[in-house]
């Protein structure tokens, strides 16, 4: 069992739901990134997702991309993503860790060096932005072999055979765009996602989380209420961007004990 099967499988029987947080390694500062991630689990981050920099991130709306150019500038590439990974496992070795991004910089590095890195950096789980399910079914073994969780994204535009295809080779969770944009766009209608899932769910037998316009409490407790995890990304990005270096932890572990308390609530 995976560290991120094993997350969900305690809060499924504490009848918790899963907080997960996206963060971009590198913004605002490359030297935040690892004490930010030990702060957000310290205050109830179940799962972080950690952006690798590209410069063309299809899917991403103005705040990402904004943090994605940052780190390309102070020279952030995924060596840096990795080595990331590897000092945060020193002092936990419990939060699971996904890598979201595109496929360019996997495949400048080269897929299996990648796959083999990642696992030996302590990474779990994968997300690559531009790999459609059914061209990637190798990339999938390759990482389930070395103890990878590839996770997929579904859309409200996902037929049921994307569904259904993603449901066979997808593990430890997908992640439901919420919304037909990019990040950070447009207001969730939390209606439309609780009728979504269901239909997700008979295809998809690992744990669904929803992501992309979740941007305070009450739209996470929402969302909370009809699926098993809750990513924020955008809002927190876009909280942390103007922070000084002292105060970049402190105020990502402040929005994360927000966000979980209103889910435990």
């Amino acid at each position: 069992m995976s560290r991120i099967q094993a997350t969900f499988a305690r809060l499924a029987a504490q009848g918790r739901k899963a907080l997960i947080p996206f963060v971009h390694t590198g913004d605002p500062y490359p030297e935040t990134t690892v004490p930010l991630m030990r702060a957000m689990a310290e205050a109830g981050a179940d799962v972080i997702e950690l952006g690798v920099p590209f410069s063309d991130p299809m899917a991403d709306g103005p705040v990402i991309q904004r943090a994605a150019e940052r780190a390309l500038q102070k020279g952030i590439g995924l060596a840096r993503v990795l080595a990331d990974v590897r000092e945060f496992r020193q002092a936990d070795d419990v939060t699971p860790v996904v890598l979201m991004g595109y496929a360019n910089p996997i495949e400048r590095y080269g897929i299996a060096r990648f796959v083999d890195d990642a696992a030996a950096a302590g990474v779990d789980g994968v997300l690559v932005v531009d790999y459609p399910p059914e061209e990637c079914e190798t990339f999938a073994a390759l990482l389930q072999a070395r103890g990878l969780d590839p996770i997929f994204l579904l859309a409200p535009t996902s037929t049921e055979a994307r569904m259904a295809r993603i449901g066979k080779i997808a593990s430890g969770y997908v992640y439901y765009v919420s919304l037909k944009g990019v990040t950070g766009a447009g207001h969730l209608n939390t209606a439309a996602v609780a009728e979504m899932i269901p239909r997700i769910r008979q295809h998809v037998s690992v744990p669904v989380g929803v992501g992309f316009g979740i941007r305070d409490a009450a739209t996470a407790r929402a969302v909370a209420d009809v699926s098993d995890a809750v990513v924020i990304g955008s809002r927190l990005v876009e909280l942390l961007e103007t922070q000084t270096r002292d105060n970049v932890a402190l105020t990502g572990a402040q929005f994360i004990r927000e966000i979980r308390a209103a889910l435990d609530a």
